[in-house]
């Protein structure tokens, strides 16, 4: 592999939207983080929408054909990404069960990639979340990044066209975590592309 090439090429970005719940807020939430993506030549996004996914809790090391099919659909998507991005809310100070089970059914496909976060809920903005994630993706052998994006309150925080009442901090955030990602994305593809993880 051209080493130059790789860190010049744009890093794929999985951004996983991780609730599933009737009624949820996270669509708006993604589509603020898509505008602020597309700003950036040094991403192409892609987008897995968990509420669009149909995998059963029950893991099982020979799935039915319909779990196949839909793994076939899903799995493609965190192989080919160079780094994701995790849209997550706070469910009783944890985060959903439909992203753990996204996780449980990978591996290989997380493995020396980094992680940001997109955490919003109540007056914690899910940060508790977040932080019982980073211990998830340690086992992975993920690399979360320090930075992200907190939204305490988050409904508020949207006038009725989607739209921040006050971008500022948002924005901002948002611009420190993708610079993160860019640099520890393309610090491990080359790295990778030189040398095979040990994991």
């Amino acid at each position: 592999m051209d080493i130059t090439h790789s860190t010049t090429a744009p890093l794929t970005l999985a951004l996983v939207v991780a609730s599933d719940r009737e009624g949820r807020f996270a669509p708006v939430i993604a589509d603020w983080f898509r505008t602020r993506v597309a700003e950036r030549a040094d991403f192409a996004l892609t987008v897995l929408d968990l509420a669009e996914v149909e995998l059963p809790t029950s893991l099982s090391y020979d799935p039915d054909p319909a779990v196949r099919a839909e793994l076939a659909r899903v799995t493609p998507v965190l192989e080919a990404a160079d780094a994701f991005v995790v849209l997550t809310p706070e469910y009783n100070h944890s985060f959903p069960a439909s992203l753990k089970n996204l996780i449980d059914r990978h591996y290989t496909e997380w493995r020396a990639k980094p992680v940001g976060f997109v955490s919003y809920g109540g007056i914690s903005g899910g940060i508790r979340a977040v932080e019982q994630l980073r211990q998830v993706y340690a086992e992975m052998h993920a690399v979360t990044v320090r930075d992200g994006v907190v939204l305490p309150n988050a409904q508020g925080q949207f006038d009725e066209d989607g739209r921040f009442r006050d971008p500022t901090g948002p924005e901002a955030g948002a611009k420190l975590m993708l610079d993160q990602l860019a640099w520890w994305g393309n610090a491990l593809r080359d790295a990778k592309a030189v040398r095979p993880y040990a994991a």
